[in-house]
């Protein structure tokens, strides 16, 4: 694979790439180091890329092992992590009430069905296209949008069920 074939398959996801590494490592300089270093890999399997289905796909889950393995490792604890979603006069027990919320999310996300939970996850997390989820699961969109809408009302009824609204 020539470079020019190189950057026109893989540049049109770097933004993607770098919002899931964002959305892990939270540090806009860790994600973009990421990014570059997934990058890398990409150009080093270079020949191997178009034996891939979906070079998208192989990408996102480079950039989300990397992320991973980056937390995980002993640099993680030198790191300095600034999430900068957050204002500073938010008060310890917002940031904590919050953080709790969506680890409920999250939670309750592990307990759905494999397919509900892959498309909840790229669709409401990474913020894939429906048309973009449908090829990656190899789907079509409608099944994509019901999957969706029933993995959502089970997490809903799940978050009213555990802070008990009232709301039936």
């Amino acid at each position: 694979m020539k470079r020019e074939e190189f950057i026109a398959t893989v540049l049109p996801f770097k933004d993607k790439l770098y919002r899931l590494a964002r959305r892990i490592l939270v540090s806009s300089d860790e994600a973009e180091d990421a990014v570059q270093e997934v990058y890398l890999k990409l150009w080093k399997g270079k020949q191997k890329i178009g034996s891939y289905k979906n070079p998208e796909a192989f990408a996102m889950t480079m950039t989300k092992n990397y992320c991973l393995d980056r937390l995980k490792s002993k640099q993680a604890s030198n790191l300095k992590i600034v999430h900068s979603n957050y204002e500073h006069s938010e008060s310890l027990e917002k940031k904590i009430e919050t953080n709790d919320g969506v680890s409920l999310v999250f939670e309750i996300m592990e307990s759905l069905p494999e397919q509900q939970k892959i498309i909840l996850q790229l669709r409401d997390v990474e913020q894939f296209e429906y048309e973009e989820i449908a090829e990656m699961l190899e789907s079509n969109e409608t099944a994509v949008r019901v999957a969706l809408s029933r993995a959502r009302k089970k997490v809903r009824e799940q978050l009213i069920k555990k802070y008990n609204y009232g709301i039936n």
